[in-house]
């Protein structure tokens, strides 16, 4: 591979609906698309999906600038990469910052599969044609949340993730199985709980939840192994995992019978195969999360999601869920509750450059010396 110039974009568009959590409200999402092109005029796409600020993790847009700019990308213009998977060995003396390392690693894959006329599904060893989407819902009132899983569900969307914390829980589910007794459901906790709150969460079996997401603290596999232990449903890992290494040692302990596995929080798509293969191995299924993408980072995800052992729908639903318009052409889409996975070259998306232009609030280019 021969890279010859990088460019990067911020882009701020605003969601059709808030996002909410009871860590804070999104209604506006900022976040950088990378472009790469190789010496014959060929481009890969990446994102970045940090937020503007640190409440998922310690990233921000600005500070994933600062890493591309100052180290990551000239890095790659010092190193002759011959495979994508070389990229995470390269960045690997810089601790963390694993979204800007990501949307980096994530174009230079989409490259590489468009340079071999292959897509990035197929480089990935993805196995389906279609993949199930799953779906986020959540609003200020119970009234509003059932109308919105209702309506998701006449659209056929196959799974339900609804965010709870222990001032919304138990009756907040328990109202949700009512009216809909038999939907895929799962709740993310976001870390709102902790240890001396387990039997609000043992509460929860009774409601035959696919898994509770995330319900201590961020960095924690230890508590966890201890919760899980006297739980019927199972915790899923999201926040903790940010390296193979993190998913054996929860795996070894017993901290969780899932993991949530996103490209950005675990610094691209190789250690997302890494996870999967290791998960594989061990009977662990894995679901794909999702970050409130732009079109770039989920074609990436719907490839990712081709793999075999993905078999929980993730968090992968159609642009219109998000946007009046998104960046790529087509947009995502969602047929009977399924996303078609592309069989063209890299992520199968092309960018819609008028609309990119339109949303973009910076730019700059960086040229092989």
């Amino acid at each position: 591979m021969r890279i010859e110039k990088i460019k990067l974009s911020v882009v701020s568009m605003k969601l059709k609906t808030p996002f909410i959590t009871h860590l804070g409200t999104v209604h506006e999402r900022e976040g950088i698309v990378i472009e790469v092109m190789n010496r014959d005029g060929v481009f890969g796409f990446g994102e970045v999906v940090a937020f503007s600020s640190p409440w998922y993790t310690e990233e921000t847009v600005q500070t994933s600038l600062h890493m591309l700019k100052e180290f990551f990308i000239p890095m790659i213009f010092q190193h002759h990469i011959e495979h994508p998977s070389e990229v995470s060995p390269v960045f690997n003396q810089f601790r963390r910052n694993f979204m800007a390392k990501a949307g980096l690693e994530m174009a230079i894959w989409d490259l590489y599969a468009k340079e071999r006329e292959q897509s990035l599904s197929s480089l990935l060893g993805g196995t389906r044609s279609a993949i199930p989407s799953g779906v986020v819902v959540g609003a200020k009132s119970m009234k509003e949340t059932l109308l919105q899983i209702e309506r998701n569900l006449e659209n056929g969307y196959k799974r339900v993730k609804v965010k709870i914390s222990p001032q919304n829980d138990y009756e907040y589910i328990q109202s949700i199985r009512t009216h809909f007794p038999h939907v895929e459901l799962m709740a993310d906790a976001n870390s709102a709980y902790i240890l001396k709150d387990t039997h609000r969460l043992k509460a929860l079996d009774e409601f035959g939840l696919l898994m509770i997401e995330q319900p201590l603290g961020y960095d924690d596999i230890v508590e966890h192994a201890k919760l899980q232990s006297v739980l019927q449903t199972p915790i899923c890992l999201d926040e903790s995992i940010v390296t193979l290494d993190d998913a054996k040692k929860a795996i070894e302990l017993g901290s969780c019978r899932v993991i949530n596995i996103k490209a950005g929080r675990v610094g691209g798509i190789q250690t997302v195969k890494d996870i999967h293969d290791f998960c594989l191995e061990k009977g662990v299924p894995v679901w794909c999360g999702g970050m409130l993408e732009f079109g770039i980072s989920r074609a990436h995800n719907i490839a990712i999601a081709s793999q075999p052992n993905f078999t929980i729908a993730g968090d992968i639903s159609a642009s219109s869920r998000y946007w009046e318009e998104d960046i790529t052409t087509p947009e995502v889409m969602v047929h009977n509750g399924m996303i078609d996975v592309p069989s063209g070259p890299g992520i199968g998306y092309e960018i819609n450059r008028e609309r990119l232009k339109d949303v973009t609030i910076f730019e700059e280019s960086f040229t092989k010396q």
